[in-house]
């Protein structure tokens, strides 16, 4: 008996709440006053309209091209943007994702003690995202090892520029210390 009453009052619920889901009623659509005295639209595929100084054989995107060629002083103001005898101009574009590939790769050559590939993946990180700190850091450690103190030199200087309290900040100091104490070394006569 008491099952009976619950599935009843459940089934009364339920049609009462049909009943009132039924009753409520969409609100009326709003009809949007039109101008009567508003000329027809035009058929235009015949006939687009023009602009009065370009010929119907051409785009008239032939009037918004962009000039893109370079200034006339820019070979002079960017001597290292050298194109050749090829015209073209190529460019590197930002890519950190791959830098950070050639960075992973440089330090499996560098394990490796193939220092020559660790340098080119690790100057072609730099392409790939310009002023990269760890790049910077690992390409000095690589020159050091190939014994180009210069470059080895330069790249802890930037590396020091880009990070002066990073966190190869402390071995990048020692090793320049170390590298112009071979400087000094060398500039001393022997006797």
């Amino acid at each position: 008996m008491k099952v009976q009453f619950r599935i009843l009052l459940l089934a009364i619920v339920c049609l009462c709440f049909v009943g009132v889901s039924g009753a409520q009623q969409a609100p009326p659509v709003e009809q949007v006053p039109t101008d009567k005295s508003a000329p027809p639209p035009q058929d235009n595929r015949e006939s687009p309209p023009r602009s009065d100084n370009v010929p119907a054989d051409q785009s008239s995107s032939r009037q918004t091209q962009i000039d893109v060629s370079p200034p006339d002083n820019d070979a002079k103001a960017h001597p290292e943007a050298d194109l050749g005898d090829s015209g073209v101009d190529e460019f590197t574009p930002y890519n950190p994702m791959r830098a950070l590939k050639d960075i992973e790769v440089g330090d499996f050559y560098f394990k490796k003690e193939n220092y020559g590939a660790a340098i080119s993946r690790y100057r072609e990180a730099l392409e790939y995202k310009p002023h990269d700190a760890e790049a910077t850091f690992k390409l000095a450690e690589a020159l050091n090892k190939t014994e180009d103190f210069s470059g080895a030199k330069e790249n802890y200087e930037a590396y020091l520029k880009i990070l002066p309290n990073g966190p190869y900040a402390k071995k990048a100091k020692e090793a320049l210390d170390k590298l112009k104490e071979k400087s000094a070394e060398n500039k001393t006569p022997k006797g």
